[in-house]
């Protein structure tokens, strides 16, 4: 790899004219720290059985950033920047917030918690509350706005622990540990309560399409409730999930963690000196390469989010997304990898000459933003494959993708290739040729959604 021309010190605008392009500041950075929850804490085999067969534990509390906003204005400024309807929020109720730019393209998501009349939470990833961020502070709005950075990046301890339980017996955890009956609480619908004199905040979720809940407090109270949830689910065969582990239950639920935020286009020029580059860098691997930033876009609707989008109501994006409803060009879909061309990666390994890219497993990731080439039966690109996980429980090794509509029909076969450029200069990644792996489209999500 050449020496770096840009320094974590820089704006994210100083950092790509330093680089040569914003491909080129993202491309082949290999991938962070993710969490300090080790990789398993069982196997990862056990780990995931748990969510389907039993119960499943994950520590949360280490790879989000929170933002907070609070103020009269607050739910104005959320309808101006966000693409989500809020006609029926109140106290209580939570969202998957989604932000695009000016033109409609993704930036990022959270989980969106209305705490109080004027006070707001959400969960989630960095470039969503970088955006949010920036526009509190040079909008016009009465409000305070303040966002806490990834804990895994810091060297202090985070502001609050925040767990998980789901699965089968994941409700039946919960009530054995609450002090008092639990609350009758909707999807996405959240509360407090106490657990052996705690005060906790639950949230109805779960990540797997299982049944959960989703709960914090303060992280010195952490491991004291870590143990009570622990000790009550043994009878039940409680699995705490490690870091690889927590990250395939997304493959099947169809949600997408990470995806090259769309912040470097004309009139983000502002934003782009703003923002520090160590805190909105994300790196880009895979097969799919452009030297333009912009065609590794996406919108929300292509992302699966059509459904929560407001195409009545003006905000940031509305205009491009208002025209793109109900028919866009790409759709969001689960590919399901053939098991004789994956068990032929890890063949090559035991043959002579140049071996496949290693698919380490559970989750192969050797960066933030993956994007393989999907082509058709021609050879003819037709979209990218994304996240993806083998998952023990299906016996699969799948992926989600976003492809051409007429190739979005579960059933429909296409290939993707699976491997990094000739010019790969990612240090996680071993010398390889590339090769291509047969994949069939199927639903997203995956399965039934028993949450």
């Amino acid at each position: 790899m050449s020496e770096r021309s840009w320094s974590f010190s820089d704006s994210m605008s100083a950092a790509a004219d330093k680089a040569g392009s914003p491909v080129e500041l993202m491309r082949d950075l290999g991938v962070g720290k993710f969490t300090k929850v080790p990789d398993e804490i069982t196997n990862w085999i056990e780990e995931q059985r748990s969510w389907r067969e039993s119960v499943g534990f994950a520590d949360q509390s280490y790879h989000m950033t929170d933002h907070y906003v609070e103020g009269p204005d607050a739910l104005d400024f959320y309808r101006d920047y966000a693409v989500n309807k809020f006609d029926n929020t109140e106290p209580g109720k939570a969202k998957q917030l989604v932000v695009a730019n000016p033109n409609g393209k993704f930036i990022g998501d959270a989980i969106w918690f209305h705490l109080e009349e004027d006070k707001f939470l959400s969960v989630g990833g960095a470039a969503a509350h970088n955006w949010l961020q920036y526009q509190a502070e040079t909008g016009d709005y009465d409000l305070e706005a303040e966002m806490q950075p990834r804990p895994v990046t810091m060297d202090e301890d985070p502001t609050y622990y925040r767990f998980q339980v789901q699965g089968p017996d994941a409700i039946d955890v919960m009530r054995d540990v609450a002090d008092e009956p639990l609350p009758d609480l909707g999807f996405f619908n959240h509360t407090s309560i106490s657990i052996q004199g705690h005060d906790v905040n639950i949230l109805r979720h779960g990540m797997a399409g299982e049944a959960g809940y989703e709960f914090w407090g303060p992280y010195e109270e952490g491991e004291e409730i870590k143990e009570i949830f622990m000790d009550a689910g043994e009878e039940y065969d409680i699995k705490h999930l490690g870091a690889e582990s927590y990250q395939t239950p997304n493959a099947i639920l169809g949600w997408i963690p990470l995806v090259v935020p769309a912040i470097f286009e004309e009139g983000m020029e502002d934003y782009l000196e703003w923002l520090d580059v160590g805190d909105g860098l994300l790196s880009i691997g895979g097969s799919f390469e452009s030297d333009d930033i912009t065609d590794y876009y996406f919108t929300p609707t292509e992302l699966g989010y059509g459904h929560i989008i407001d195409t009545n109501a003006d905000y940031c994006g509305s205009e491009a997304l208002a025209a793109e409803a109900g028919d866009p060009d790409r759709e969001k879909v689960t590919l399901v990898w053939n098991d004789e061309d994956v068990v032929d990666v890890f063949a090559s390994l035991f043959r002579d000459g140049p071996t496949k890219k290693f698919m380490r497993l559970p989750h192969p990731r050797s960066s933030a933003c993956h994007y393989d080439k999907v082509l058709d039966e021609n050879g003819e690109q037709v979209g990218v494959s994304t996240d993806k996980s083998y998952i023990y429980n299906q016996r699969e090794l799948i992926s989600l993708g976003v492809v051409d509509s007429e190739y979005a029909e579960p059933g429909t076969e296409i290939t993707l290739v699976w491997g990094e450029p000739e010019d790969n200069t990612n240090k996680r990644v071993e010398r390889h040729e590339q090769t291509e792996i047969r994949a069939t489209v199927a639903t997203a999500p995956y399965t039934e959604d028993s949450r």
